[in-house]
């Protein structure tokens, strides 16, 4: 705000006028003279004896001399400024109010629509540092896995490595505003005992909160290497920039984790059934996928003579028909529930009953089969349908499943005599048959229709199997 003195007050003629009325009026010698001696109105050029001060919040601006009588012409010259001072205050926070509003509205208007989390963090560094005066400034967030703040965004010259802080008392300046969520001034750092000194110089900063509805996520620091003197209206503009930063980061946040929520979602349903995807993101305790023993029901499909079928197609053709015809079961099994474990070769592998626990697993395994033998019959390529042959097997019973592998490489797979059980039964299987265990046929025998193959004896296992056939 400018400097009020009496020479400003006075060059305003109808003051001047009216001071001087009734100065000539009280009719006794008096002068008026501003803080360096100088006359402004009045004859009393020789001095008085008496002098009465002209003030403005302690300090004086000038002096009205002359005997008694001059006493209430200082009362209304000193109110006169008082006024003036006033009016200059309320517009100079007009100014300000008007100023704060406006950056507010740019700022809004600039990061509204801003959902990438990087560029989020720069655009609130650059406005803050448009601002106020500082030599860097920084975004850091809480990582929530690691539980520290980290630096998102910096400018300046930023620490490297990057810095990260464990948020709490007494750890870093920046660590206390986060745990406390009140904003602070240090203008003396380097006296400060909770300063841990980086890479760069640091004289004055500001920290401050970047506060939610119900939480602190962050913080913004803005600093300076030399002192600067930072002001509670500093604090107070860093306070309003936080405050519109902090939901729309907090948005940008939710945003990515969205992204990558449905990026893992996408790849998780190129394996497995989309009601178990959604069983498994929906989950709020985690899905263990460590080896563990379950009862599951496995399912696996294999094209009869499909070497020698191979030989009638350019090896580019067949792949093609393998991927049309892979999407097509692996519609079937997904819709079913099924879980795919792998393709090998023309075989197609699925599990009924893992990684998400579900119920009926025989049954939902057979109509899944019965689902494949028919889809094939209604694939467009007709060389498909005249070419491609495929014997289904199907057990139950209790697996070791789960991520099975090396450190390097892992899959996740199930082990166990069943599953072995199961690639015996489509070994044996013939084209467009479905054949199943006794443990499947006991589960569902009341739902679908079977036939009695009897007991066989497959490699690999010294007792023979019981094998039903499914009709449909």
């Amino acid at each position: 705000m400018a400097e009020i003195t009496l020479k400003k007050i006075f060059s305003d003629t109808g003051v001047r006028s009216a001071v001087n009325d009734i100065m000539t009026s009280i009719n006794s010698p008096m002068s008026v003279l501003d803080a360096d001696e100088e006359y402004l109105l009045g004859a009393d050029k020789n001095g008085s004896a008496l002098r009465f001060p002209i003030a403005l919040s302690g300090c004086v601006i000038g002096w009205v001399t002359g005997t008694e009588e001059a006493r209430p012409v200082a009362a209304l010259i000193d109110h006169l400024a008082r006024r003036e001072q006033e009016r200059k205050s309320l517009a100079a926070e007009t100014l300000d109010r008007y100023k704060e509003i406006s950056l507010l509205y740019n700022f809004v208007d600039k990061i509204a629509l801003c959902l990438n989390l990087n560029e989020v963090a720069k655009l609130v560094i650059e406005e803050t540092r448009k601002n106020i005066r500082s030599s860097s400034a920084s975004v850091m967030l809480l990582n929530q896995r690691t539980r520290n703040l980290e630096i998102l965004a910096a400018s300046g010259r930023e620490s490297s490595p990057k810095m990260t802080l464990k948020p709490g008392v007494g750890i870093g300046i920046a660590g206390t505003v986060f745990f406390s969520g009140k904003a602070e001034i240090v203008n003396n750092v380097a006296s400060d005992p909770r300063y841990i000194k980086g890479a760069n110089r640091v004289g004055s900063m500001m920290c401050a909160p970047l506060k939610t509805r119900d939480r602190v996520i962050g913080v913004i620091n803005v600093s300076s290497e030399e002192p600067v003197g930072y002001t509670a209206g500093n604090l107070k503009l860093l306070h309003m920039l936080t405050a519109q930063s902090a939901l729309v980061i907090e948005n940008a946040v939710f945003h990515e984790n969205k992204l990558k929520e449905e990026r893992i979602k996408s790849n998780l349903e190129r394996y497995v059934a989309p009601q178990i995807v959604k069983a498994i993101m929906d989950s709020k305790e985690n899905i263990v996928f460590s080896p563990t023993k379950r009862n599951i029901t496995v399912l696996f499909s294999d094209i009869r003579n499909f070497t020698t079928t191979c030989e009638q197609q350019p090896p580019e053709k067949i792949v093609e028909h393998l991927n049309e015809y892979f999407t097509h079961m692996v519609d079937v099994i997904f819709t079913h529930g099924g879980t795919l474990n792998k393709f090998v070769g023309d075989m197609i592998v699925a599990f009924f009953g893992a990684p998400g626990k579900t119920d009926q697993n025989e049954k939902r395994a057979i109509e899944s089969a019965i689902g494949m033998q028919k889809r094939i019959k209604t694939i467009p390529a007709v060389w498909i349908q005249n070419n491609f042959h495929t014997g289904i097997g199907i057990n139950s019973g209790e697996v070791v499943i789960g991520n099975i592998g090396s450190p390097h490489h892992m899959d996740y797979t199930a082990i166990g005599d069943e599953v072995n059980t199961g690639s015996r039964l489509q070994s044996m299987a013939k084209g467009g048959q479905i054949l199943v265990s006794r443990s499947v046929y006991e589960a569902t025998k009341d739902l679908f229709q079977f036939k009695e193959i009897g007991s066989v004896q497959v490699k690999g296992k010294n007792r023979s199997v019981e094998v039903f056939e499914v009709l449909y």
